[in-house]
């Protein structure tokens, strides 16, 4: 079974050997590992270079789709595993993620956890559609179990398609990715998950959510840095660019789910708590992207 990582790192060299520990500890025999440098200060190559893994320097910062693919390119194994450097194997699992991706046509994402053994929400619904606007209505713990369960994929426990999933570990054949894109080159960060996954599904290609893997995910350390704070406006001007290209109303139809989803639950916070600042400011940041042209 010959498979290759792929990651991207900027100013992520903590994180970084975590993860390269992890496999090390974890898969035998190791696989072969890309790590794709976007300018990192903080000696990430390094930590790469001394796990034995091939690194690519790429000028100054492209964005995460274009450091996975340059990474891509160097790949010559049948699988790749495209994982987040804040990602920690906790166990061998992910080579049966590989041994599936070998003959499947499809995009695999295992379940992710916090740091503290909660379920992410790394896999959703196909968004820009009606039914999206249900669960934006109506808070996802009053509906009834199945219908809850359609709308949260990520508490599955089986295996399911999915409408897109987090790529903060994606793993799938090297061609299949390679025919895929997989990544627009031009979109610098934020929800290029989402598109692969949407293009991919328009090729005939699903995304499953496998969780009997699990994955350690820390999650957004790097943007935090980097825009100091959870850069609410980007990600909903990403969004609606991503939703867009699926037709107009599709974005109109995400737009209207995205802010009854925050207003609600701002009001739910602020009835019960006397909070919902972030949702409050989600909402804010929807508005503003919706003010501004869509590339």
């Amino acid at each position: 079974m010959s498979f290759a990582v792929v990651t991207v790192i900027h100013d992520s060299a903590e994180d970084l050997e975590r993860l390269l520990a992890s496999v090390e500890r974890h898969l035998r025999p190791p696989p072969a590992v890309v790590v794709v440098d976007s300018g990192s200060r903080d000696g990430g190559a390094q930590v790469a270079h001394d796990h034995g893994a091939e690194v690519v320097v790429l000028g100054g910062n492209p964005g995460f789709g274009a450091g996975c693919n340059a990474g891509l390119e160097r790949v010559t194994a049948p699988v790749t595993v495209l994982l987040n450097p804040d990602v920690e194997l906790l166990d061998g699992g992910l080579a049966e993620l590989v041994r599936r991706a070998e003959s499947a046509n499809a995009l695999l994402a295992p379940r992710l956890l916090d740091p503290g053994g909660d379920v992410q929400d790394s896999a959703h619904p196909r968004p820009g559609t009606v039914e999206a606007l249900l669960p934006a209505v109506l808070p996802r713990p009053l509906l009834p179990p199945a219908l809850r369960r359609r709308y949260e994929p990520w508490q599955s426990t089986t295996a399911r398609t999915v409408g897109w999933a987090v790529a903060a570990a994606l793993v799938a054949r090297t061609d299949l990715l390679r025919r895929l894109g997989p990544f627009h080159p031009e979109a610098f960060l934020f929800y290029e998950d989402m598109d692969l996954c949407l293009r991919a599904a328009d090729a005939g290609v699903p995304t499953v959510l496998v969780p009997e893997v699990a994955l350690r995910h820390r999650g957004g350390g790097s943007t935090r840095r980097a825009f100091a704070g959870e850069a609410l406006e980007l990600r909903a001007r990403r969004r609606r660019e991503v939703v867009a290209r699926r037709g107009r109303g599709a974005l109109v139809l995400d737009d209207a789910a995205q802010a009854l989803t925050f207003a609600t639950r701002a009001a739910g916070h602020r009835l019960l708590r006397g909070r919902g600042a972030r949702e409050r400011a989600q909402l804010r940041a929807l508005g503003a992207a919706r003010r501004e042209r869509v590339r």
